[in-house]
């Protein structure tokens, strides 16, 4: 479908829906399925996400207006879908009615971007929302799981489209917070073109766009900033926060495992607040520069995505000699080894 044709399509379907009074709304018939409820008594950071369930994966698709839903993408609450009449392959998010316009604001503030997936259908249920995206080829998690991890030149071209899509956000006032590998996605085959997936969970900036401060606390366990674990109920700066998730993603692209870990969310939050980590050897100068300017643990001193974007390693991007893989630093303390051997779960925990 053409670019033009989607962006106009995408562009009135918002403008009716965030226009439209909730009530005034078409409604469709309730598909039968809906996201699971958050396990009980656990505080935001540590509830658990969820494998695929088999019942998901072998129930029949659901009906939802023009489009069939079938199983869930694998860890998370998007479902493939397909168009009935079409054939066309879509992304669903099902969310909740109170409060959807909001969520789904966020995509007029930006507007279309190459590296942002376009809302293309909205679709009205009983007490359910269901937002079609573009159909995907699987999302960066997935990818270097399977990969274990990714040479220095395709991960400086798949991460600079990445910091595009988060740069693009920013500049409009929108912080993305929950950050993720697994938000963003491949829109082409050949696993070369990355768009982040869903703003249904950002935070709309009003008024002065220079004041990022946010309060609520909110992300993924592993990719979570330490201003959050440490400010109490303090504000802390939203773009920042973000920066910090980057950095997690880009380290965990290029050295195959998360750079805090521990099966403890205690233990975990503990590595967090204290901000230290390794660098294998075999990593480039320029990465490990890259790197660490994106984790630091003062939220003040890590780079703007505008300024990331003009490091010497994405825009002079070099072959390094690389050493034996699993060569890493003389600094690695016996804790650092033993997460050394801890490669990216096929599943991770949600806020």
């Amino acid at each position: 479908m053409d670019k033009g044709v989607v962006t106009a399509r995408s562009e009135q379907c918002l403008k009716r829906l965030l226009d439209e009074p909730e009530q005034n709304l078409p409604k469709c018939k309730r598909a039968r399925l809906a996201p699971p409820p958050p396990a009980p008594g656990l505080s935001p950071y540590l509830r658990p996400r969820s494998p695929t369930s088999k019942s998901d994966r072998s129930q029949s698709p659901s009906r939802v207006g023009p489009y069939f839903l079938f199983e869930r993408h694998e860890g998370e609450e998007t479902h493939r879908a397909v168009h009935a009449h079409t054939q066309q392959q879509y992304t669903c998010q099902v969310l909740p009615l109170r409060g959807y316009q909001e969520r789904l604001a966020a995509y007029t503030r930006i507007g279309h971007h190459d590296n942002i997936c376009s809302l293309l259908d909205v679709v009205m249920g009983q007490d359910s929302v269901y937002v079609f995206l573009p159909g995907h080829y699987g999302d960066m998690h997935a990818y270097v799981r399977s990969r274990k991890r990714l040479g220095e030149e395709e991960a400086g071209l798949l991460f600079t489209q990445m910091l595009n899509a988060v740069t693009h956000c920013h500049h409009h006032g929108v912080i993305l917070r929950d950050l993720k590998l697994r938000r963003f996605v491949f829109i082409d085959r050949y696993r070369t073109r990355l768009a982040l997936l869903g703003l249904d969970d950002c935070v709309l900036l009003h008024g002065n766009h220079d004041d990022d401060s946010l309060t609520d606390r909110h992300g993924c366990p592993a990719y979570v900033g330490p201003e959050l674990l440490t400010n109490g109920n303090g504000s802390y700066s939203g773009r920042a926060a973000d920066i910090w998730s980057l950095g997690v993603s880009l380290y965990t692209m290029l050295i195959g495992r998360y750079p805090f870990q521990d099966t403890q969310p205690a233990a975990l939050f503990t590595k967090i607040r204290r901000g230290t980590f390794s660098l294998p050897d075999w990593l480039s100068p320029q990465a490990k520069c890259l790197i660490g300017c994106m984790l630091r643990k003062s939220p003040a001193e890590r780079l703007e995505a505008s300024e990331l974007l003009m490091h010497p390693w994405l825009t002079n991007p070099c072959t390094p000699h690389h050493k034996d893989k699993m060569h890493h630093s003389s600094h690695t303390t016996p804790q650092d080894k033993q997460d050394n051997d801890q490669v990216v779960p096929t599943w991770t925990e949600k806020h």
